[in-house]
């Protein structure tokens, strides 16, 4: 689930009776919209955002607020003579996706990915993809399931439903497919699109290929609704990266933050560190913090992230509970000691770490665990005064970083 809740015990407590009277409300005022429901691991933000846009409808700044009573918020905002509405929804324990499913009633779900996200709530990717598949089997023969072809635990979904399946991805064998993506630094990412026995150049400020899924996804959408391919990209060409997750940002020193301080799943580590890999920098410095939900034992899986962080980074700091593990791994990946900085629960150490003479040609990624909030350090070299080293902290339900009297 990703959002920052102001009133996270109201939103708990108000569900069950705003989940009836927000099912009644789509069976009846709003049963004609054609309702979008995005669901998936990772990316569901990002996705949910596009499908928005290729659909021309805005996109709700409380898009992210994605379970409990936020869904019955969602549908109340379905405007009845509207045509499209497009909702996020994420789970954390077993059954809620089906109570979702329930309520929401979707006409075309998309998945976007299954990962290890939910590993400790879950315990393997088998019952994820188990929980997630609730919103493709909740649709009738006349629905949609728009699938991640190249994620197979994705695409066994394919076999759990009545409904029209269309996958998207980079493999030939989906429908909406992308190819030839080049890293377009720092303004985005280009690639080629097939789909209806077409093909275009895309343009995007998205960046990377974790990103280019969202965008397909949002155009298998949009095909299939009877959208023009040619609108749609028109449209989806200036969508900003979502907040803290791929984002990057200048300096005024010309130096170029990647913010990706939202959630720390494996994948997304991993995803980042491609990313990073590509770009052309004079120096490349990793802020990296914990894991979450590691999906095995913790040694191993961080030893070989300060492997890869070796092979990229000219600096690397680690912060959080396995900076030793990733000095090791660092380390026996060819990277100097003196380029590494164990920050440990340090949020200060990490700052006082980097250079004093951050400028063009440098790259700083943030990585991190939302509990972690490594957004502080990216405020700090944005020009705000960051006195607040609390680590972990976990104020993220309630208040943001910026707003806290902390910082």
């Amino acid at each position: 689930m990703g959002c920052s809740m102001l009133a996270r015990g109201v939103i708990y407590l108000s569900w069950p009776l705003l989940r009836h009277v927000a099912k009644m409300y789509r069976i009846s005022a709003a049963r004609r919209p054609c309702i979008v429901a995005v669901v998936g691991s990772l990316g569901k933000t990002t996705a949910a955002r596009a499908v928005s846009t290729a659909l021309g409808l805005a996109v709700h700044p409380k898009i992210a607020c994605n379970a409990f009573s936020y869904i019955a918020f969602a549908l109340f905002r379905v405007c009845p003579w509207k045509s499209h509405a497009v909702i996020e929804v994420g789970i954390a324990r077993k059954g809620q996706m089906r109570v979702y499913a329930e309520t929401i009633r979707p006409d075309v779900t998309v998945v976007t990915s299954v990962g290890s996200e939910h590993n400790r709530s879950f315990g393997d990717l088998s019952v994820t993809r188990r929980e997630k598949a609730e919103m493709v089997r909740a649709l009738s023969p006349s629905g949609l399931a728009v699938l991640n072809g190249d994620d197979p635990n994705v695409l066994w979904m394919k076999e759990a439903t009545r409904a029209n399946v269309v996958t998207f991805g980079f493999s030939a064998a989906n429908d909406v497919r992308a190819s030839d993506m080049v890293l377009d630094w720092p303004i985005g990412t280009r690639f080629l699109l097939h789909a209806n026995g077409t093909t275009r150049e895309v343009r995007t400020r998205l960046i990377g290929r974790a990103f280019v899924y969202p965008v397909l996804a949002a155009v298998a959408v949009g095909l299939a609704e009877g959208f023009s391919l040619d609108t749609m990209l028109m449209a989806l060409e200036p969508l900003p990266p979502s907040p803290e997750r791929l984002e990057p940002v200048r300096l005024e020193t010309g130096a170029i933050l990647l913010r990706d301080e939202w959630k720390s799943s494996l994948e997304t580590i991993d995803a980042a560190l491609d990313v990073v890999a590509e770009i052309p920098a004079r120096r490349k410095i990793i802020v990296l913090g914990d894991v979450s939900e590691p999906p095995g034992s913790q040694g191993p899986i961080c030893r070989r992230l300060g492997g890869r962080v070796a092979d990229i980074a000219t600096q690397a700091i680690f912060i959080g509970g396995n900076d030793n593990r990733y000095q090791v791994g660092a380390v026996r990946g060819g990277m100097s000691r003196n380029a590494i900085t164990r920050a440990g629960r340090s949020l200060k150490r990490a700052l006082s770490a980097l250079p004093s003479d951050l400028g063009e040609g440098d790259i700083v990624l943030i990585k991190g665990r939302d509990n972690q909030r490594l957004g502080r350090i990216a405020m700090a070299l944005m020009g705000r005064e960051v006195r607040c080293d609390v680590l972990p902290c976990y104020a993220r339900d309630t208040i943001r970083c910026s707003q806290c009297r902390m910082l």
